[in-house]
């Protein structure tokens, strides 16, 4: 259990600076912090009091989406009311903020890096494409994107803006292969054209996929890595709310993830 502490020292307040509808029920929210906060890195996550009063009372977690110049974004859907709140703040407003959390994706800088993202699972995967795709030495990673429908692939044009051209599937055949992402990885990683022991795999996405990308690397011998999406309350590992099953016992996924190797969770 973290102290307090340490949690006042990742407190800080941040003022928005755009909160754009993307599609439906999609925005991209960009905060910057008013005080100077430690650096942001792929696979940290914030948590966000979407109100200042004590309704609601507990802050809601959010993946951190892309550092900015002067600030980071978050990539979120609306799901309730604390998102619905969230979804309606503008320019100007200022939010209370914990962070950054969490671990971070283990990049091999001696691999060639596959990146895999189902639905909002692209939130975190982006900034890690970012991240990569500005590292000197490093290949440009290969992105394998899934989404229930064409409307819900996001980020297109800031994907395109840093070269990287996503293999697609979806599950209604709107773009690219029609089905799960995972068996278009699978043949991918099966052609015979490359050493899959030169490959990494990072992902974020609903958990069956998760699960298949656990079984299909744990059958591949390729070092995976995930990025959990789970409900949490404090985001310190004082609440025990987010608690999964793994190989070396239980584990909070806020103090000692989010991001898991993908052949320790027990699904």
């Amino acid at each position: 259990m973290r102290s307090w502490k340490y949690v006042l020292s990742k407190l800080f307040k941040a003022v928005v600076t755009e909160n754009k509808r993307l599609i439906k029920d999609h925005y991209l929210l960009t905060l910057s912090p008013l005080k100077k906060i430690k650096k942001n890195r792929p696979g940290n996550f914030f948590m966000i009091s979407v109100e200042s009063g004590l309704d609601p009372l507990l802050k809601r977690p959010f993946s951190l989406h892309r550092s900015t110049k002067n600030g980071f974004q978050i990539l979120y859907r609306v799901v309730g009311k604390g998102t619905t709140i969230l979804s309606n703040k503008t320019p100007g407003d200022i939010l209370d903020v914990i962070g950054p959390l969490g671990n971070t994706f283990p990049v091999n800088n001696k691999h060639r890096n596959i990146l895999v993202a189902g639905g909002l699972g692209i939130a975190p995967i982006f900034g890690l494409a970012d991240s990569i795709v500005n590292s000197p030495g490093l290949e440009q990673p290969l992105l394998f994107y899934g989404a229930r429908t064409w409307k819900e692939i996001l980020c297109k044009k800031n994907l395109a803006d840093i070269s990287i051209r996503p293999v697609i599937a979806t599950d209604d055949g709107t773009a690219g292969k029609k089905g799960n992402i995972v068996k278009v990885l699978e043949k991918f990683l099966k052609s015979g054209s490359i050493n899959v022991n030169e490959y990494s795999i990072y992902a974020c996405g609903p958990k069956p996929m998760l699960k298949a990308l656990s079984a299909l690397t744990n059958k591949l011998g390729i070092k995976g890595y995930a990025a959990l999406e789970q409900s949490m309350a404090c985001g310190i590992g004082t609440c025990l709310g987010c608690v999964v099953h793994t190989t070396r016992g239980l584990k909070c996924v806020c103090k000692e993830g989010p991001v898991f190797p993908l052949n320790e969770i027990v699904w």
